[in-house]
């Protein structure tokens, strides 16, 4: 077993944190609450494990454009909605379609090998909010 797919004490706490929520965190996010369990953990192991788990497909790294990923201990593909109001991020419970990998395949004779959904809009908790800024 390669250095990288040992699994140290540093990775078993952040696999363990990622799968306890379903908030998909940020690596800060996920540095902070290690460290309550390995006081002496540096954010650059953090992220150094993260992206072994990454590249590992054990956890999936969610990129929208700014300045930090998230990051889901789910590894399966599946759908997430992003709340452009809080941006808060959440898993959509619906099968994933292969459907839409097989047209896009026809389109252009492509091999696909998976596709990423994401839906945007404003939560249930923005909305409520907004109605009562009225």
């Amino acid at each position: 077993m390669s250095k990288s797919q040992r699994l140290t004490k540093q990775k078993t706490a952040i696999l363990e944190i990622l799968r306890s929520v379903d908030t998909h965190p940020t690596a800060e996010w996920i540095y902070q609450e290690a460290r309550k369990e390995i006081p002496g953990l540096s954010l650059g192991t953090v992220y150094r494990n993260l992206n072994q788990l990454r590249d590992n497909g054990e956890i999936l790294e969610l990129n929208y454009g700014s300045s930090q990923s998230r990051f889901d201990g789910t590894a399966q593909n599946h759908y997430h909605f992003r709340c452009t109001q809080c941006g808060r991020i959440w898993d959509l419970p619906m099968p994933v379609m292969k459907t839409v990998e097989n047209k896009a395949k026809v389109l252009k004779n492509f091999q696909i090998d998976g596709h990423r959904l994401e839906f945007y809009g404003t939560c249930e908790d923005c909305q409520q909010e907004g109605k009562a800024a009225i």
